[in-house]
C-alpha cells in the first residue's frame, strides 16, 4: 500500500466564523503583519488550496483570526493500493481476469501455431 498525505485547507470558514466576507479585507491585515500581498494573491490564497505556504504568512493568519495552524489546515491520509503486473497463473499467454466494475481484460494475441 502506498500512503499519500493530503489536506483541507479551511481559511473561507476561519474567515467566515470571524465576519470577514471579502478577501480584499484580509489585504490590510496581513500587511499590518509584514505580510504584503496583491489582493488577487490574497484571493487564490483564500479561494484555493495553497501546494506552498510561507511561514510568516501561515503565522499572520494565526494573529488575525487567533487561531492554530490546526484551525487552518486539516491533513488527512489517502491510500492506494499497488498491483503487480504478474498473471495470477505465471503464465504469460493467459489474460488478466477481469476486476469486475467495467474494467477490460487483457487482450491474448493468438498465432497460428497456438
Amino acid at each position: 500500500m502506498t500512503k499519500t498525505v493530503a489536506y483541507h485547507w479551511h481559511l473561507r470558514k476561519v474567515m467566515t466564523d470571524n465576519d470577514i466576507h471579502s478577501t480584499t479585507k484580509l489585504v490590510p491585515l496581513l500587511a499590518d503583519r509584514g505580510v504584503v500581498m496583491t489582493s488577487t494573491q490574497v484571493y487564490r490564497i483564500v479561494t484555493g488550496e495553497p501546494e506552498r505556504l510561507n511561514m510568516q504568512l501561515l503565522a499572520a493568519l494565526c494573529d488575525i483570526f487567533d487561531c492554530t495552524p490546526n484551525d487552518l489546515i486539516e491533513p488527512y491520509v489517502v491510500t492506494a493500493s499497488t498491483r503487480g503486473r504478474k498473471a495470477a497463473s505465471g503464465d504469460a499467454k493467459t489474460p488478466a481476469k477481469s476486476g469486475g466494475r467495467g474494467r477490460p481484460t487483457r487482450a491474448v494475441i493468438k498465432t497460428a501455431n497456438d
